[in-house]
Parts: C-alpha cells; structure tokens; sequence
C-alpha cells in the first residue's frame, strides 16, 4: 500500500522498492506482482512487467483481475488472440468484482484488432452490467465514429460527457464527430477545449492547424 502510494505521487524509485521488499517478504503475494509490472510499464520495461504479471498469474491462475491486467498488457503488445484468452479466463472467475471492466477491455482490443462485430457485442455487454460506465460508452463512441455512424456517436460521447469525464481523446473525438455531423460550432467548442484544457496534448497537436 506505501508502493501504490508512492507511485501515486510519482516517486516512482520508492515505490519499485517498496514492491520488492513485499515480495521479498511474501513471494506469493498478488498485489505486490501486479504493481511491480505496472510500475514497470510506466518505466517502459515490457519484458519486467510481462514476467511480473505472468508470476501474479501463476500464484492464482483464475484470478479476475490478474487475467485482466494480464490481457491489456497483452493487448497493447499486439498479442491480442492471447489477450482475448485471457480476457475470458477473468470473466469466468465468479469472485471478478468489475466485469465491465474485462468487457470494455476485450471489446477495445477487439477493435484494434479490426473485430468491430465482436467489439461491439462486448461493449453492450459493458454497458447492459454498467450503463454508466465511461470506458465503455467512450470506446462506443469510437467505435461507432470508426463504423460511420457520427450520430449514434455522438450519443455515445454525450453519455461519456454526462459522467464528468473530459481527456484529450474524448475531446478530439468530439471535435471529429460535430465535424462529420456539419455542425462547426460544437465542432469549433472542442477544439478550444482540447486546446484550453490540454494544451501540450498530441491531441491538441493534431489541431493546430484547424480554426479557432
């Protein structure tokens, strides 16, 4: 908990010491494994993080959010097909307290992957657990924006908006969608957002040379 903690606060050193005394002290402790491999994400050490988040899984294979953790990490480094295992595998755990999380998960890799029919059957399934949820109704959004569909998009992203949430991403993803819709004002209202609020932002980088 000091390791999280610490790493919360971006005393990253401190806290990859913290993590390694825990597992020094109980080498089978879950906890421990997970955030030394997302601590070491964030140091962009993919092969550390992979064998730490593959040592949480062997203590407890069937463990929810291992399999979770797991299958982003996976994800993220283009092994979607075995991402996708692992993304099931965290479903089936019974005691997995965020099953929308492993569904929006699933159906965002999904998506990376070119699967928009099966994206989208996980991302309902996100949202029929949790109709609130913000990463699934902003990955529909995206979704439905990749597929054409700027209006039911756009309900996505209001839904997402209704939930405080505001990111570079969602923002640009506005800006795209009230483009698409002809309608220049709310697109123009995104933009001065995203360049308000998030100003160094690759997003706003990409919206440098649009109006004010």
């Amino acid at each position: 908990e000091l390791g999280a903690q610490l790493m919360a606060r971006g005393d990253l050193k401190n806290a990859y010491q913290k993590f390694k005394m825990a597992i020094d002290f109980d080498p089978n402790y879950v906890p421990a494994h997970t955030m030394l491999a997302i601590l070491d994400e964030r140091i962009k050490q993919p092969q550390e993080a992979e064998q730490e988040y593959r040592r949480a899984l062997a203590i407890d294979p069937k463990n929810g959010d291992t399999n979770n953790n797991l299958g982003v990490f996976l994800c993220k480094t283009g092994r979607e097909a075995e991402a996708m295992q692992h993304f099931k595998a965290a479903l089936a755990d019974p005691f997995y307290k965020t099953p929308a999380m492993a569904d929006t998960n699933a159906g965002a890799c999904l998506a990376r992957n070119g699967d928009t029919a099966g994206a989208d059957q996980y991302l309902r399934k996100a949202l029929q657990i949790d109709p609130d949820y913000p990463d699934a109704l902003y990955q529909m959004a995206h979704l439905q924006y990749a597929q054409n569909d700027a209006f039911h998009a756009r309900a996505f992203l209001q839904r997402f908006e209704s939930q405080g949430q505001a990111t570079p991403d969602s923002l640009l993803l506005g800006y795209q969608i009230e483009t698409r819709m002809g309608d220049a004002d709310a697109a123009r209202s995104y933009a001065n957002r995203l360049r308000g609020q998030f100003p160094e932002s690759d997003q706003a980088q990409k919206l440098a040379d649009s109006p004010q």
